[in-house]
């Protein structure tokens, strides 16, 4: 990949989200305010859960700097050195995230390759898992906020939990309306976020500077020196500091790498480490404050007004998981890997502003429950860790092989690093283990159970398909034979839609069985999903007559695009050798399969009937492909499998 292709690949993302004519200030605050909210929270919580009695530290002097310089060089390392620097040249055409670094890789590997399988592996556990942080960030970012409550007024305390649960359930019941109005404060909100980190972190490191001899990595080998190897579980803790990460990459599309950047490198990263070395500098002078260093650092008439900026800071950061969930849910809907859904536009200006129903209260429910379960952000934190570190290393495997496949020039310097990032990763993915009793299981489940529920509809949908194929009838041999003995032709277009070039859909024979009529004009509709994010003009539609008013017609979207089936073949009427669509005289026949189970086939009778389920909910192709109701003529089929 050369620099030019990566500069290209950004602003085409940046383009299509509707961010063309903002100047690159605008975008760096709208960076701001969108990909940093879950990275900037972390000041809430890590010290103190650091300091935690399951970890057993004392607040002494080398134990203070020891995991400063830790949360430093991770910072540095993991966030500034892999994310920032390296993994957002890995674009797909200016998108980024782990369902498009999977893509990315794939196209690096032969297609159909047992290597290729393994990365689409990978890449689905990483995205299962990158769900499961999700819903523990808006749980343990709210919590954290709240909490500030006991450190104005003990008397609060019982209050925490039911505060919490009231803002996340209002967080979620307005995402219907959208982000476009309200996206326009999160910039200036989150601004004003991390300029209040620094500041407080300025003025609590004036009153111990010593804390500054943290950045040097002496500090953090010494912590290991101290603690051996029982030092590495600390770790645990660190990776809080570094949580939000991977939502740089996935944000990507909608700013474009350079943004990011220059917010995270003179802005994002001084303001997170002068608040995290002023809250050492705290602890320093005294160990009590360890109870909650956030809040004790902040002086005591600022405390309500942190409070309640500290309350919108968590609401934007998990506005923009929420969000991004829902993106990376289409990419997979997209890519095959889950059922269809109803998807709702939030914005008639952006395309990339949309809403999941089923995705949205489904995260609500589990958010709850965590909150309701866990009752505070330090036993939250033990739950919080595991899938994230699993998730970077993840992404380091991808990296490595893009990196060898596409950087000539880069991979020199690339592939050792990944070395570098690899035992890191291995470190935090051990550290974190050891937190599977006190909760850390809950998103290894969750992840496992949404990785069970991806690969068994793409199993299904498989196995679906060669049962559909065993008893199709070739095209090309079936047309000729047709028009031997050609059926009453009735006026208008049927589009018959199959995923299945080469085999005549099951709806036109259902069609001709029942009926006993043919359209005046025909046509075999494909619909193909990409590995890039936009289909470009000329790759959109393809268009083959095969004779008698029979046409074949492939229509293709990027992973990133809602499909508007309607609107693609419009298109066709402006080519030369199109097909005129009139909307009022195009009729569109679906085959809807019923599936029957058979534990003698293919994946164990369980999966089998998970399948069917997922199947039999998944949204209806009129809904998904954006086709009227009323222009939809679906005929069923049973199918065993």
């Amino acid at each position: 990949m050369s620099q030019a292709s990566s500069k290209s690949g950004h602003g085409h993302g940046a383009q299509a989200h509707g961010h063309g004519g903002i100047g690159l200030f605008g975008l760096v605050v709208g960076a701001i305010g969108v990909v940093f909210g879950d990275i900037g929270t972390s000041p809430l919580y890590t010290i103190r859960e650091a300091f935690s009695p399951h970890y057993g530290l004392i607040a002494n002097h080398d134990t203070v700097l020891g995991l400063l310089s830790m949360i430093f060089w991770s910072l540095t390392v993991v966030v500034t050195v892999k994310y920032v620097t390296i993994i957002l040249r890995a674009d797909n055409e200016g998108e980024g995230g782990i369902m498009a670094l999977m893509a990315l890789a794939q196209r690096c590997l032969p297609k159909g390759s047992r290597s290729a399988y393994v990365v689409g592996l990978f890449g689905i556990f990483g995205a299962s898992l990158f769900f499961s942080d999700g819903v523990i960030t808006p749980a343990i970012s709210v919590l954290s906020a709240m909490e500030g409550l006991e450190v104005i007024s003990p008397q609060l305390h019982n209050w925490i939990v039911p505060a919490a649960v009231l803002v996340l359930v209002s967080l979620f019941a307005t995402q219907r309306f959208g982000t476009a109005k309200v996206g326009r404060i999160f910039g200036p909100l989150t601004l004003l976020w991390f300029l209040v980190l620094a500041v407080l972190g300025v003025a609590n490191i004036l009153h111990e500077p010593e804390v500054l001899h943290a950045i040097n990595p002496y500090w953090a080998a010494q912590f290991f020196i101290d603690y051996t190897w029982g030092g590495i579980f600390i770790l645990g803790a660190v990776i809080l500091a570094v949580t939000g990460g991977e939502a740089i990459y996935t944000d990507m599309g909608h700013f474009g790498a350079r943004p990011i950047r220059y917010a995270w490198y003179f802005f994002v990263l001084p303001s997170l480490m002068l608040n995290y070395l002023g809250q050492g500098a705290l602890v320093l002078e005294d160990p009590a404050a360890i109870r909650n260093p956030f809040y004790v650092g902040v002086p005591e008439w600022g405390r309500w007004p942190m409070l309640v900026l500290a309350t919108m800071a968590t609401v934007i950061a998990s506005q923009a998981v929420i969000t991004g969930g829902f993106s990376v849910v289409r990419q997979a809907m997209q890519l095959g890997y889950i059922p269809r859904m109803r998807i709702k536009h939030t914005s008639r200006d952006t395309i990339g502003q949309i809403y999941i129903p089923a995705v949205n209260w489904s995260m609500m429910v589990i958010v709850i429950a965590l909150v309701l379960g866990f009752r505070s952000s330090s036993s939250l934190a033990t739950a919080y860790g595991i899938s994230v570190s699993m998730t970077m290393l993840i992404d380091t495997v991808l990296l490595a092989i893009v990196a060898r496949a596409l950087w000539p020039q880069w991979r020199r310097w690339v592939l050792p690093l990944c070395v570098l990032f690899l035992v890191i990763d291995i470190a935090f993915v051990i550290a974190n283990g050891a937190k599977i009793l006190q909760g850390g299981w809950f998103p290894v489940v969750l992840g496992l159970t949404l990785f069970t529920l991806l690969r068994t509809w793409r199993r299904g949908r498989e196995m679906l398909r060669e049962e559909m194929q065993k008893g199709g009838i070739p095209l090309d041999a079936f047309i000729p034979g047709l028009m031997l003995a050609p059926p009453v032709r009735v006026e208008g277009t049927a589009v018959f839609m199959s995923s299945d070039k080469g085999v005549v859909p099951h709806a036109l024979l259902h069609n001709l069985k029942h009926n006993k009529v043919l359209h005046e004009r025909n046509v075999f509709l494909t619909v193909e999903t990409l590995t890039v994010p936009y289909a470009g003009k000329g790759r959109r539609l393809k268009t083959e007559s095969i004779g008698d008013d029979f046409y074949r017609v492939t229509v293709r979207f990027g992973f990133m695009e809602t499909p508007d089936v309607p609107l693609a073949l419009m298109s066709s009427c402006d080519q030369a050798d199109g097909i005129h669509f009139d909307p009022m005289e195009t009729t569109y026949f679906v085959s809807r399969e019923t599936i029957v189970a058979n534990k003698h086939r293919g994946m164990p009778i369980w999966r089998d009937k998970l399948f069917a389920v997922m199947h039999r909910n998944a949204a209806p192709a009129n809904q998904f492909f954006r086709i009227p109701g009323n222009r939809l003529v679906e005929l069923g089929a049973q199918v065993e499998i």
